[in-house]
């Protein structure tokens, strides 16, 4: 009967020592790029000339990223009415090795840019994502230097 009881509280003891999940542990995300991103600036280089593309009153954009895909969305506030309406949406894969990000753009409302690969160089500083490179497209006529810089939102 002893050996029984001892038993049982031994396993008792060994149970109370497991580990046990907890629900309010935050995942953290595999690579500092995945999140949602809000952009703050953004300007275009065109043969040394450069233009500052954002920010633009009443519009918004963000980016958001999961381990293998991409989506951005920029809209103006005023719901489609006014002198700065605009809607751009995209979204494709990407490849993300050291300080290269490459995106593979699947999706977008100027389907031209549609099937093309874009190579960025990226940076991050604390929530700041700064994203650098050329977009080249011969048939558009298009080559420029974009620099875009995003706040992560939380």
């Amino acid at each position: 009967m002893k050996r029984t009881a001892m038993f049982a509280l031994s396993a008792l003891a060994l149970a109370a020592c497991q580990t046990k999940p907890t629900d309010n542990v935050a995942e953290v995300p595999l690579t500092p790029i995945t999140g949602t991103w809000k952009l703050v600036s953004a300007v275009t280089i065109t043969k040394g000339d450069t233009i500052k593309d954002y920010p633009v009153p009443n519009q918004e954009m963000l980016k958001i990223l999961n381990d293998t895909h991409f989506a951005f969305m920029r809209h103006d506030l005023s719901k489609g009415k006014g002198k700065n309406a605009a809607y751009t949406a995209g979204g494709g894969t990407y490849d993300l090795k050291g300080d290269k990000y490459t995106e593979h753009l699947a999706y977008l409302n100027a389907r031209e840019w549609e099937g093309r690969d874009f190579v960025f160089t990226v940076q991050f500083k604390h929530d700041t994502l700064i994203q650098k490179g050329i977009e080249k497209i011969d048939s558009l006529n298009i080559n420029h230097e974009i620099i875009e810089t995003y706040v992560k939102i939380k």
